[in-house]
């Protein structure tokens, strides 16, 4: 019998990285950053590995002080708390972006999502026992900002941002514009498996991405892979909910990933989903925004999308998975 600990999983992505036998001098630079760790490697020419990691370690500066909901001195802490309206080139980027997915997924993906996350536990907070929820969603609801002359207008000052579904995505996208004003025509970026990529490895062939299966509470990576992509361009991020939940005093699993059209922790049968996009800001936020539509809706909206490219990890009911590998997707596959 399928034990309860395996009602819900994620993909993490393990990069599988190829070296020693270089055709050009690939620097990497790795280290700690966004809560979670990071690589980049690349054919940098414009600088060392001590000054390209000096600025990674500046993006992932910037990058806190702006949408960072942990710190309470960043920009976004601060509209969260009705202290200013003034938005960053960051912010603003990334509201634009999420108001598009929210359009196109109907609210299922929504960064208006934190008081939501809060009430449930997550982002730092104490869960409450009964989260009147109803109340909640008054506040919440991709459109009720709105961006002004550079400044966020709320309808409801209790409206509050959470950017967790797309920061890091974006990051990746700021430190490989980084890697390519260092000159770099091929490297890889990955922040807690979320990547982009350009080119070839240092073998000269495309970058090996894994896509791995994990379980509740599995803390090691690469243990189960369900498969492997090539890639030669473009991000790739993965959405689940089997590290980040905790269960209720009913047993009940909570996962970090909302529902904001219901205000509850999402229940679905689509374990994770991972996807590949032109950059991997959009990679993430479409991959959160799949895994809160659910299987059937997540599949459906998928098919919509020209040359969508997502590998869904399912619940077959019998103990099992089932894969759902939409056509552009299984280009990028490797055979086992």
């Amino acid at each position: 019998m399928k034990k309860i600990a395996l009602l819900l999983y994620t993909v993490i992505v393990l990069v599988l990285a190829a070296s020693c036998d270089r055709r050009a001098e690939y620097l990497t630079a790795s280290g700690a950053m966004l809560g979670t760790t990071f690589q980049a490697t690349g054919d940098v020419t414009d600088c060392t590995a001590q000054e390209l990691y000096r600025a990674i370690m500046q993006i992932d500066a910037e990058a806190k002080a702006s949408m960072s909901i942990f710190d309470s001195t960043s920009l976004l802490s601060r509209i969260n708390r009705g202290e200013t309206d003034s938005l960053d080139e960051h912010i603003i980027y990334n509201l634009r972006l999420a108001e598009r997915f929210s359009r196109l997924s109907e609210g299922h993906y929504d960064v208006t999502v934190k008081p939501l996350v809060d009430t449930w536990g997550f982002a730092g907070h104490e869960a409450e026992r009964t989260p009147n929820l109803d109340s909640l969603l008054q506040f919440v609801g991709y459109r009720r900002v709105h961006i002004r002359d550079g400044r966020l207008v709320k309808d409801d000052p209790r409206v509050q941002l959470d950017f967790n579904s797309i920061a890091k995505g974006y990051t990746v996208d700021l430190v490989a514009a980084l890697m390519e004003r260092c000159g770099a025509k091929n490297y890889l970026v990955e922040i807690g498996g979320e990547c982009r990529c350009q080119g070839v490895s240092s073998k000269g062939i495309p970058w090996r991405i894994g896509i791995e299966t994990p379980f509740d509470g599995n803390m090691s990576d690469g243990a189960y892979l369900t498969g492997r992509i090539r890639m030669s361009e473009g991000g790739l991020a993965t959405s689940g909910n089997y590290r980040r939940f905790y269960r209720d005093a009913a047993g009940n699993k909570i996962s970090h990933t909302i529902d904001p059209t219901t205000g509850r922790s999402v229940t679905s049968r689509l374990l994770s989903a991972t996807v590949v996009a032109d950059n991997c800001a959009e990679a993430d936020a479409m991959a959160t925004m799949y895994l809160s539509l659910g299987a059937d809706k997540a599949i459906a909206l998928s098919r919509k999308i020209p040359d969508a490219k997502v590998y869904f990890i399912l619940d077959d009911g019998k103990d099992g998975y089932e894969i759902y590998c939409s056509p552009a997707m299984q280009e990028m596959m490797i055979p086992e």
